[in-house]
């Protein structure tokens, strides 16, 4: 069984997507260990209330980028984490992690990428105004939300929207397809050549 480190800042919802469909025995894995760097997110609540195993490790006790991601590291490697899933963790990841676990972290973001990287997402595609964006789960290499695309998810957007509603309705597409390509790592359906992901049947 595919062992799941999931890594959260807030909210949660992309987490408790996962385990919604874990729950349902659709998700091909296990979270089996929830960390955040944030001690009042509501994502280890949703950890907590589904008996699952939670880390804080904040920067207050490792200042130092280098000493946190040693300690992550460590953390995940005691619990014979296969696959780490960032679900709206907000730090960015030094090479010695992204090296230790290469081809084995997958990131969630709001948008169609390469289209408005970064933070904000939604509010980049409202102020620039496309007509369409969207969400991307892809694997995390050295640059920014840069990394071989897995799954897309298009998304119109209105006349009307600001980013917190652009941002809502793309959510609920975010956890389609996270929930889908957690799966196939797990099913290992998933090949990476050169920039592409292909899919295997």
């Amino acid at each position: 069984m595919c062992k799941i480190g999931v890594l959260v800042s807030g909210r949660g919802t992309n987490l408790q997507a996962l385990l919604d469909a874990q729950n349902e025995g659709n998700l091909g894995g296990e979270v089996v260990l929830v960390v955040s760097n944030r001690s009042g997110a509501k994502g280890l609540e949703r950890a907590r209330a589904a008996g699952i195993k939670t880390e804080v490790l904040t920067r207050l006790h490792y200042p130092d980028k280098d000493e946190y991601d040693a300690k992550l590291i460590e953390v995940l490697i005691e619990n014979n984490i296969d696959l780490v899933v960032l679900a709206g963790f907000m730090r960015i990841l030094t090479e010695r992690f992204i090296l230790a676990f290469e081809n084995k972290i997958i990131n969630i973001h709001p948008s169609l990428l390469p289209a408005f990287k970064g933070v904000r997402a939604q509010w980049q595609a409202v102020d620039y105004g496309v007509k369409i964006s969207g969400c991307t789960t892809h694997f995390v290499d050295r640059d920014i939300d840069a990394g071989p695309i897995i799954m897309q998810r298009a998304v119109p957007v209105a006349s009307d929207d600001d980013g917190d509603s652009l941002a809502e309705r793309i959510l609920e597409h975010e956890h389609e397809i996270l929930v889908e390509s957690v799966r196939l790592f797990c099913e290992n359906r998933l090949e990476i050549r050169g920039r592409k992901v292909i899919i295997k049947e």
